[in-house]
């Protein structure tokens, strides 16, 4: 008689039907209904945001902290921006879905913005994906909402003016998620925004000031890539293109180990490409490395630039190295499925987004640290949030969350996702009304890290 397998078969999938999803959704509202979403008050047992801040500074250079505190200074909107932990910490402590999305884990409106394919079109999109992990779709829409008042507010809108902008937001993640709901699944898979559609948008929708600003914006973008980057991050020393000197922001690494060992982990990272964008690589050579910092929440986080050089010095390519650390949402949600938090970053940009760097990659440092790699400027460029006036915010706040249904629809249920949020505005006014009151829990948190560095208790630089 033959032998029989031992070998257990692989679980069956299992594809509800459109019915029994559209019931799924439905039926999470039992476990937090719509207007659920609208309830923020701070619990007795609230963790200190300046602890919850500090309690990241042993995973960065302690010389770069301080910057890190200065930028968050400059406004409750830079704050928001730089303190996606502290939000981590409190939406875990708000009703939840149970719908689950790839997150991008720090949702706000200036990580969305402009980005070459890998065909050269330009893309709209979220372009941040240091805190991604899966969990529940609405912890996005919250914070991006969010974002939205305390912008308005830092803008000095009126309140009516500052609610509306975060309405449009969630108005425009909850139609737009219908729409794909009724999407065939490779239809959606291929969808993406182009910034030529926006354009045309524009200019259907608004004029003047607001279109003029968006073409310049574009224009802009296009012009970011390595060879703008070449003439501002790089000069020649001694015939030979170095990176400039420009502490604490950017800091060569020309000499010594440690240039070393970043020149080892490029062959390690390029191990992580799939072949023929490792062979591209192999035409490149190495010519300088540099310390940069970025962002606002990544101050103090390493850093660095790679200035690569192909066929002579007019043919550059210029990489981000950038360290990852384990999500904030990761003590809320389950751990990643990937032990390289380089690796997790990758895995949920190449997930949300609708086309993604083809140099995308990763690798574990000598220093123990993991981190990802991609190009520093490939056509990038995001809205200017101080110089939008009241109805240029509510568009951009349309297309953000549009971009931000787009990006959970290829990763979640989008059918439950709909059927649960429905046709009517209920789930919009609730997630709005939480958005104008964890904007003035930001503000407080504001106040409180301006109150620790009079006191003393932390530097801001």
């Amino acid at each position: 008689m033959p032998e029989t397998s031992t070998t257990p078969s692989p679980p069956r999938l299992r594809h509800p039907t459109v019915a029994q999803r559209e019931e799924q959704g439905r039926a999470a509202r039992e476990r937090a209904s719509r207007s659920a979403h609208a309830r923020w008050k701070p619990s007795a047992d609230r963790l200190d945001p300046v602890a919850l801040l500090e309690a990241q500074t042993p995973a960065r250079l302690p010389e770069l902290v301080p910057l890190r505190y200065g930028r968050m200074l400059a406004s409750p909107f830079a704050f928001l921006r730089g303190s996606a932990i502290v939000m981590a910490h409190d939406l875990a402590r708000t009703p939840n879905s149970g719908i689950t999305v790839q997150l991008c884990g720090d949702c706000h409106l200036s990580n969305f913005g402009v980005y070459a394919s890998p065909e050269r079109a330009l893309l709209f999109d979220l372009n941040d994906f240091d805190e991604t992990l899966p969990g529940p779709f609405e912890w996005d829409v919250k914070r991006l909402a969010t974002s939205f008042v305390v912008a308005a507010r830092s803008n000095d809108f009126s309140a009516r003016q500052s609610r509306r902008a975060a309405q449009v937001a969630v108005l425009s993640y909850r139609e737009t998620m219908r729409r794909f709901a009724e999407m065939r699944e490779l239809e959606l898979w291929y969808h993406r925004i182009e910034a030529t559609q926006l354009l045309e948008m524009l200019d259907q929708i608004v004029s003047g000031r607001a279109a003029k600003m968006a073409k310049t914006d574009m224009a802009k973008a296009r012009r970011k890539d390595s060879l703008q980057a070449l003439d501002k991050l790089t000069t020649f020393v001694d015939g030979q293109r170095r990176f400039i000197s420009d502490p604490p922001l950017l800091v060569p690494l020309s000499s010594g180990s440690h240039e070393e060992r970043i020149r080892e982990e490029f062959r390690t990272y390029r191990e992580s490409l799939q072949d023929d964008r490792h062979d591209l690589l192999m035409r490149y050579r190495v010519a300088d490395i540099a310390r940069k910092v970025v962002g606002v929440g990544s101050v103090g986080t390493r850093a660095y630039v790679i200035l690569l050089l192909g066929r002579d010095a007019n043919d550059p390519l210029l990489l981000q190295v950038k360290q990852a650390n384990h999500s904030v949402l990761e003590p809320h949600l389950a751990p990643s499925r990937y032990a390289n938090q380089g690796q997790r970053v990758i895995a949920g940009q190449r997930l949300l987004q609708a086309a993604s760097d083809i140099f995308l990659g990763w690798n574990t440092g000598a220093d123990g640290n993991d981190y990802y790699w991609r190009q520093l400027r490939d056509m990038k460029g995001s809205a200017e949030v101080s110089m939008l006036g009241p109805d240029g915010l509510q568009l951009y706040a349309a297309i953000c969350g549009g971009a931000l249904a787009r990006a959970h629809a290829r990763s979640g249920d989008r059918i439950t996702i709909a059927a649960y949020m429905g046709k009517g505005e209920a789930f919009d006014e609730a997630i709005t009304a939480f958005a104008e009151r964890y904007a003035d829990q930001t503000e407080r948190d504001h106040e409180a890290l301006a109150a620790a560095v009079k006191e003393g208790r932390i530097v801001a630089a």
